[in-house]
């Protein structure tokens, strides 16, 4: 439409005649919205609020001595409040490019300041830190102006040919040229070692391949081998197992003719050794109570028969007085007295016959001896042909 302007997004209209602006500013300021404009009794100007940027590169001495080249890049622009558009539009608005000339300028000289205040190795070392003071510094001086300062980046910084910055960089080289040869060295020997590995790695597989193909070989030599013995494997079986019966059966009839022999053979003979040994036991036990039997039965046969040679015993006795000259005192009671001693006589021979009868020797020999009288009397058996009226058989 006529006589109505709208500025761009980046950009301050700046109207002027008329009446004036706030804080009494020569025009009034419009941004962001149009605005009717009557030609010829008003100006219209525009004032760019986009990002601009300068460029500085001073040579600038530590607080050392030692120049130093030092490059750096500001980038700025137009505040976005009244003031700022004013201040900045009263100064640049016919020539806005001399922003970035005043801008480079206003930092070169705190640049100059403050690196004047520091040594190269800070310098150097905290560039972030000589940014930060230099911004700092000169925040005051660019607001006058109605800039403001976004970022400062110091781009480099040279000594030229001094080579302090070299010969302090010196040991750090030196040291990142060692770490570097170290880690050359441990990528080198960790190259190795990975292709020992991997050689280990291919030597190892190839051994389990050929195992494994030896083990499969050797798998079907055996199944081969196997499938071929079968038959006379099983045949040998079969074999084995008939002689396996056939020893099992020779033993069932080795162990029943063993049974056989001993019920028809050793079991008699032990029935008949047991029946023969009780029998002698038995015999011998009769022929214990016959010898008991018998000796009592001779002592007894032995006292009758002396009781009934007793007589012919006092008689032999009285015989020998036949031819022997006696004289009697006494009388009759002499002629007593030595009948009753040879009764006496007699009961002593008696007895005496009695004890060797029962001696050990004599029943010995009692058995199928003949005893005569006058061997009893002297204590010695004799034979048949012995004095006296005859023999007696003792058994």
């Amino acid at each position: 439409m006529f006589g109505y302007r709208v500025p761009a997004p980046d950009e301050a209209m700046l109207i002027s005649g008329g009446r004036r602006g706030l804080g009494g500013a020569p025009f009034r300021v419009v941004t962001g919205h149009g605005k009717f404009v009557l030609p010829v009794f008003r100006k219209t100007r525009f004032l760019t609020l986009s990002m601009c940027e300068a460029e500085v590169t001073e040579t600038c001495v530590t607080r050392q001595g030692i120049a130093l080249h030092v490059r750096a890049v500001i980038a700025f622009k137009v505040g976005n409040d009244n003031e700022s558009i004013v201040n900045a539009g009263q100064r640049f608005l016919s020539d806005q490019d001399q922003m970035s000339v005043l801008t480079g300028r206003i930092f070169a000289g705190h640049l100059r300041s403050i690196i004047g205040s520091m040594t190269v190795e800070e310098i150097v070392t905290e560039r972030q830190k000589l940014a930060a003071e230099v911004l700092e510094t000169s925040k005051t001086e660019m607001a006058k102006i109605g800039l403001i300062v976004d970022s400062l980046q110091i781009q480099s910084i040279d000594d030229g040919d001094v080579g302090y910055i070299d010969a302090m960089s010196a040991p750090h080289k030196a040291a990142i040229q060692r770490q570097a040869q170290i880690a050359q060295a441990q990528a080198t020997q960790a190259s190795v070692e990975a292709e020992q590995v991997a050689a280990r790695n291919q030597a190892e597989y190839a051994r389990q391949t050929a195992v494994v193909k030896a083990e499969y070989s050797a798998e079907v030599d055996r199944a081969q081998a196997q499938a071929s013995q079968a038959g006379p494997l099983a045949q040998a079986h079969a074999q084995q197992e008939v002689l396996a019966a056939q020893t099992e059966l020779a033993q069932r009839a080795a162990e029943l003719r063993q049974q056989q022999l001993v019920a028809e053979i050793v079991k008699p003979a032990q029935a008949e050794a047991e029946r023969i040994k009780v029998l002698a036991i038995a015999e011998a036990e009769r022929m214990k109570i016959q010898a008991e039997a018998a000796a009592s039965y001779d002592r007894v046969a032995l006292d009758r028969m002396l009781i009934d040679q007793l007589p012919q015993i006092v008689k032999e006795a009285a015989g020998g007085l036949a031819g022997a000259n006696v004289n009697v005192l006494n009388g009759a009671d002499g002629l007593g007295e030595i009948a009753a001693g040879l009764v006496g006589q007699g009961l002593t021979i008696l007895d005496s016959v009695r004890q060797n009868l029962g001696s050990p020797e004599h029943r010995s020999e009692k058995s199928g001896r003949q005893l005569s009288l006058p061997g009893l009397l002297s204590g010695k058996p004799e034979g048949n042909e012995g004095k006296g009226d005859g023999p007696v058989n003792v058994d």
